[in-house]
């Protein structure tokens, strides 16, 4: 195992080294140093570092702080330690449109000081797209992406998550790439950095100015150095230019990187375990150099395998007669990637060689707000901020304006895919200075509201293509007339601009009164503050009261009474019970039940399952046992397991909410034991096990479930969650709806299983984020799973694959199959949008079956799967229209079976010229079309 070092160049490698590093290298740059007390150049880089203030927001309160590690004395700058102001904090960098670029933040930590103040997470976002988190005060951490410009500026954001604690970045750095394309061929996404490992040996990374984009190569972890390496004397890295793939000048690889290379007689081993847990597509980049010149082609030749998976065979170097090659392969992943190079089985000599690889994950690329809404409301902050420098609303007003969380005072709807804002409501803001002279060129607003502040100046006119519907300008200090051109508005409805003392009070000539509903300028002082203030006062008070008294009643009766469970009870059971779980909804509830939950000994659920017999199934949480209760009930019996990714949290929270609800489609829960560690969890034995199993499963094989039984099992479904969802007036959110969830009793009815990750949706003054996306790779909302902002809507598109797998009676996930058909997702919306619906429907049910029944269930399942929530139908318009679905097909099941009666034939005619149509660009005045009378509701 021989070590060979060159630290020579020759006249060739010195000349590509001047072509790769150009003297206007730094061009595409910007490298700003966070809290910098002046602008510096790195000596060891030469990279021209520039102090952040001048990318900052103005209405933005931060901090600096001091970073001791290594003796560096580096700086932080820290956003947010208080609970009020804004959550989001923006750089504003400009960009070339169409080209792409690399960013990057650096969050470093004073290890001294990571047990001083609240922790805090935040997530980092290149404009609406999130790249990762950072959890504060715990380890110092790079977060890097690659992307290709929109438009000519991108946001780089932290957005807090929650109330304390603080966002913070010690540098930021954009690079924008040259000739070479990381994203060829994926222009819709962002490539977010996960390794870039240099496995020749080095004992420092590598970056600028050997690298001419300054990508950082670590130097590879000891523990990767399973082979030995190589560095030949006589490398002639000027052949490369020829190479079939691209030249080392294009992808501008530091010659650094590729002199040196890691080699093994029989394999090369390289594993990451720190990968995210749900299931990503990831692009690996390998760099491959043959730095012994005297092998010929087809002396080294080696496969190549990730995750087990071969992807290429016979790997051959200098196949082209080029001694450097780069290759990438995409694979699907969760958790982990093992990348193996092995010595080919026949005919090569030598085992494989490496220089260099990298990984990247590919997230899709969340599209930004319409960009002329975003000029407009850009220029209308710079006029507001003329006045109110101080306003605590326009302190949110970075970044894009209908992000994750809009801007203060904001609403925003999608129109093809592209966020616009709606709604501006500034009252009683403390506003003051003139009316926004850019405001009315927002096209898409519908809602205006700058009442009860202070401001001045006439009111400017208002093109005729606005569609503005209510305007309300009250209690301001406007001065002149009424602009004719906002009373005339067409969609106008509504218009109100009393108390406003110096304004003039006559209304334009073609003012159309009976179209409008306006105050003529009169000022009411009837609605006071303090009587507004009153009323909330006293009604909290009173209901306070009244609900104390319920809670007395209710306790008494339960202590009186000792249990009341299914009204049927006898001594033996009565013997077994240890206490009760009596489950209050909140205060907004309309009304309170209780439903006491048994709690059974560990000895009698021993007894009962004749300790464990039979296993019937497996899931997250446990082991799922079959088992007899003493009165003779079969329950399924779930236990938790030691090594459950699901713990305490996950068993007190099904046993909390299933202790509150009861509804036909949900599993009810029996009873619980907890004793000596042991959590388990008995409810009904569900006989037709789930559909799933039924899908594609084991008991598929025995019996096809015909498409009748599958109209009814999804209407029961969805049945029980519209319940969870309007619950006593505090939605329930399932988090984790997928067809094994999905449990069928002995009449094949269906019921709604596995509450562990459930939770109620966010109300008003919440922060609607999750710090933990819960659900199932396949079943997952993308738009959940990038915002962490948690709705209802996302069962809606878990739900929508469900319908998907009923319909094609496939899973969501299956690398196995080709490509274009891992996704169920993808595969189905490209063939339904393609009218090929008999392409996607299970086989087995073929012929079985009334093509409007059909047509409308897909025509549902497209709208749930909808990227953008706002499009998603609620679930109680999904249920209407299953039920519709069912009445068609059972008669037009009973008309068949008739004409089968008299011979004729039992197959149902197809539908095949029926077109599926996108839903329209929606208008301001009219919501967007799903199907034919499967509209979305009012985005939120």
């Amino acid at each position: 195992m021989g070590r060979f070092y060159n630290w020579g160049l020759t006249i060739a490698q010195l000349l590509i080294l001047i072509l790769l590093h150009p003297t206007t290298a730094q061009e595409g740059f910007v490298s700003l140093a966070c809290c910098a007390d002046a602008n510096f150049k790195d000596k060891n880089t030469s990279i021209e570092w520039i102090q952040d203030s001048q990318w900052l927001f103005p209405n933005y309160s931060s901090s600096c702080g001091n970073i001791n590690n290594n003796n560096n004395n580096e700086k932080c700058r820290m956003f947010g330690n208080t609970v009020l102001g804004p959550k989001r904090y923006c750089y504003d960098l400009n960009t070339v449109k169409g080209k792409e670029y690399l960013i990057r933040g650096t969050f470093l930590v004073n290890e001294s000081s990571s047990s001083e103040g609240p922790s805090s997470l935040f997530g980092v976002y290149i404009g609406k797209t999130l790249l990762g988190w950072v959890r504060s005060f715990q380890n110092s951490v790079v977060i890097e992406g690659i992307f290709k410009a929109k438009r000519n500026y991108i946001d780089f954001c932290l957005e807090k998550d929650d109330k304390l604690g603080e966002a913070y970045i010690s540098y930021l750095e954009l690079r924008q790439i040259g000739d070479f394309s990381y994203l060829s061929t994926f222009p819709s996404h962002v490539f977010k950095l996960i390794s870039r490992l240099n496995v020749g040996e080095s004992k420092f990374d590598i970056r600028y100015p050997y690298d001419p984009i300054d990508r950082i190569w670590k130097a590879s972890p000891s523990s990767h150095n399973v082979g030995r390496f190589l560095s030949e004397p006589s490398i002639n890295i000027s052949s490369n230019s020829n190479s079939n793939s691209n030249s080392n000048a294009s992808l501008g690889v530091s010659l650094e990187v590729l002199r040196t290379a890691l080699t093994h007689p029989n394999q090369l081993v390289f594993l990451h375990h720190d990968l995210d847990t749900a299931i990503h597509e990831y692009r690996i980049f390998f760099h491959f150099v043959e730095l012994n010149q005297t092998v010929e082609s087809g002396q080294r030749l080696f496969d190549i395998y990730i995750n087990n998976e071969k992807k290429a065979t016979n790997f051959d170097i200098l196949a082209h007669g080029s001694n450097y090659k780069w290759e990438f392969y995409d694979v699907l992943a969760n958790g982990s990637l093992n990348l193996t190079l092995v010595k080919a089985s026949v005919g090569s000599e030598l085992g494989p060689i490496c220089s260099a690889y990298e990984i990247m994950q590919v997230r899709p690329w969340i599209q930004e707000s319409d960009e002329k809404d975003v000029e407009v409301i850009l220029k209308v902050r710079d006029e507001l901020l003329v006045a109110n420098q101080q306003n605590e609303v326009l302190a949110s007003w970075s970044g894009d304006p209908c992000f994750s969380i809009p801007w203060d005072g904001l609403a925003c709807d999608s129109i093809n895919g592209s966020s616009v804002i709606t709604k501006l409501d500034l009252s009683d803001h403390k506003f003051k200075g003139l009316f926004p002279g850019s405001l009315p060129m927002l096209a898409h607003l519908q809602t205006l509201d700058l009442s009860d502040n202070d401001f001045s100046g006439n009111i400017p006119s208002f093109p005729t293509s606005s569609v503005l519907i209510s305007v309300d300008l009250r209690h301001n200090d406007f001065r002149g007339e009424l602009p004719e051109s906002l009373a005339l508005l067409p969609h106008l409805i509504t218009l109100n601009f009393g108390c406003n003392p110096y304004f003039g009070k006559e209304l334009p000539p073609n003012f159309n009164m009976s179209r409008l509903t306006t105050d003529y300028g009169t000022c009411d002082h009837s609605e006071s503050t303090f009587l507004k203030k009153g009323i909330v006062i006293g009604t909290v008070a009173s209901g306070s009261v009244l609900f104390t008294i319920i809670f007395g009643v209710i306790y008494v009766y339960c202590r009186r009474q000792k249990f009341v469970f299914r009204g049927r009870y006898d001594l033996k059971r009565e013997l077994m019970m240890k206490d009760i779980i009596i489950s209050l909804p909140s205060t907004d509830d309309a009304f309170i039940k209780s439903i006491c939950i048994q709690s059974f000994t560990l000895k009698y659920i021993e007894a009962a399952t004749q300790q464990y017999k039979t296993l019937i199934g497996e899931g997250g949480f446990g082991s799922v046992y079959r088992g007899t209760l003493s009165d003779g009930e079969e329950v399924a019996v779930k236990v938790r397991s030691a090594t459950s990714t699901q713990g305490t949290r996950e068993f007190e929270n099904e046993l909390n909410l299933l202790s509150t609800i009861r509804h036909e489609n949900l599993v009810p829960l029996l009873g619980y034991c907890c004793e000596n560690d042991q959590q388990i969890l008995v409810y009904p034995f569900m006989s037709n096990g789930s559909l799933q199993d039924r899908l594609y499963g084991e008991l598929a094989k025995r019996k096809t479930l015909d498409w009748s039984t599958r109209l009814s099992i999804a209407l029961g479904a969805a049945r029980g969650l519209t319940y969870l969802h309007t619950f006593a007036g505090r939605c329930v959110i399932h988090r984790d709806v997928k067809s094994s969830n999905i449990l069928l009793d002995h009449s094949m009815s269906a019921k709604v299983a596995d509450f562990g990750f459930s939770k109620y949706a966010p109300q008003e003054g919440d922060s609607g984020a999750s710090l933990e996306v819960r659900g199932t790779a396949g079943y997952l909302d993308p738009e959940y799973y990038t915002t962490h902002h948690l709705s209802a809507k996302s069962d809606v598109f878990s739900f929508g694959v469900v319908l998907l797998e009923i319909i094609c009676g496939r899973e969501p996930l299956n690398i196995h199959k080709p490509r274009n058909e891992w996704s169920l997702v993808e595969w189905a919306k490209t063939n339904i949008r393609e009218s090929k619906i008999e392409e996607i429907v299970d086989p087995s049910i073929k012929g079985g079956y009334h093509a409007e029944a059909m047509w409308r269930v897909v025509e549902v399942a497209l709208a749930c799967i909808e990227p953008y929530s706002a499009y998603r139908p609620c679930m109680a318009d999904i249920v209407r229209e299953l039920e519709d679905s069912l009445i068609i097909e059972n008669n037009a099941s009973e008309y068949m079976k008739s004409i089968d009666s008299f011979g004729g034939s039992n197959r149902f005619p197809m539908a095949a010229d029926r077109k599926v149509v996108p839903p329209p660009t929606p208008t301001p005045t009219e919501p967007s079309p799903i199907s034919h009378e499967l509209a979305p509701p009012e985005p939120r």
